[in-house]
């Protein structure tokens, strides 16, 4: 059965959970230990897929093209 570590979409570290190829999760709030961000993904056969940002990096990114 194969494995392979989520990566953060947001910084590309990996995360502290894994998916095996049979995984299916729906609405998963991954958090990242490195980044402390937060990001809902749906994953199924090994494919990610991003649904949406967290509330908190929406305000850094605003923060971040007001600093700039």
């Amino acid at each position: 059965m194969t494995q392979k570590w989520i990566l953060c979409p947001v910084c590309g570290s990996k995360t502290r959970d894994r998916l095996r190829e049979d995984t299916v999760l729906k609405n998963y709030p991954l958090y990242c230990p490195k980044c402390k961000q937060e990001t809902l993904i749906d994953a199924k056969e090994l494919h990610i897929t991003v649904i949406k940002k967290t509330y908190t990096q929406a305000i850094n990114l605003e923060a971040e093209k007001i600093f700039k």
